[in-house]
């Protein structure tokens, strides 16, 4: 019997502003019912998705967030390589941007990219390419060449600029769990202690595969959301009276997926996954 009453899937944004239309939450408790989102319609901040995690969620929830919970660090032995700054794991690189980016309102991270340290590692607009960017697709984590080999399409955090890009909604969601960590475990940064809730970083197009979407044909359309949740072994979704979003669609297959595979007991201990890699990059739940 599953150690968690619920499972919640949330799509994450890196925009500017005070509310993020790219923010999603769905939810789905134990057993088959069918995945719905959490306060439909309404448009998320990033610290109301915080005040939720930490106040309102259901006890015992697997949370999976889809962003990136830290940067590269293996391939070069640093996160910010020549920064005397550059931190020693990711708990301690969450702190960094939360003191560099105090100032900036809404969970932003514009502070750090500006820094002249710091923004000499990312790919950002106007043609800004740091010196130290590395050129290409940028550098990957240890979790992203192994989503590489499972059939996804990772990109660089470091990389700030493009529709697929996930850098600004990481470096703000390392702000969130900056400030989540006080409250509840995070993996693999902290292991699963077996009660109570705990938050994982997800891949939304991982469970789209799962559902039986192609490689590079991820997206869910609402007419065809409730086939892929059956491909899940999951009953019909909650309908939304509003228009379908993908943020809205990628939230609830990923909340009904969690549930379906969060007790294999090889997602929790991934083979390329060590504690140096767990402490530092971190992982992506599902990826083994």
């Amino acid at each position: 019997m599953s150690r968690f009453t619920h499972f919640a899937a949330i799509d994450w944004s890196g925009a500017l502003g005070p509310r993020q239309r790219g923010i999603a939450v769905a939810i789905c408790a134990v057993g088959g019912p069918g995945p719905a989102l959490v306060r439909p319609g309404h448009i998320w901040s990033r610290q109301e998705v915080l005040d939720w995690i930490v106040g309102e969620m259901p006890q015992d929830t697997l949370v999976g967030m889809d962003l990136g919970a830290s940067l590269p660090f293996v391939d070069q032995g640093a996160f910010f390589p020549g920064w005397d700054r550059s931190p020693a794991d990711a708990r301690q690189l969450w702190a960094l941007v939360e003191e560099i980016c105090a100032d900036d309102p809404h969970l932003a991270a514009a502070s750090f990219v500006d820094h002249p340290q710091a923004a000499r590692h990312f790919r950002r607009h106007g043609g800004r390419e740091g010196d130290l960017f590395g050129g290409g697709r940028g550098r990957l984590r240890v979790t992203e060449l192994a989503q590489q080999a499972q059939g996804l399409n990772p990109y660089s955090n470091l990389n700030l600029v493009g529709a697929a890009q996930v850098g600004k909604s990481s470096l703000t969601g390392m702000r969130l769990l900056h400030r989540a960590q006080k409250h509840l475990p995070i993996w693999p940064f902290d292991p699963d202690p077996g009660s109570g809730s705990l938050i994982v970083e997800i891949y939304t197009s991982l469970a789209a595969l799962a559902a039986g979407k192609r490689k590079g044909q991820t997206k869910i359309g609402a007419a065809e959301l409730d086939v892929r949740l059956a491909a899940l072994v999951c009953a019909p979704h909650c309908p939304l009276d509003g228009p379908y979003s993908d943020h809205a669609t990628d939230a609830l297959l990923t909340a009904a997926w969690l549930r379906q595979v969060h007790e294999r007991p090889a997602l929790w201990s991934p083979a390329g996954m060590t504690a140096h890699i767990a402490r530092t990059e971190g992982w992506t739940f599902g990826i083994v």
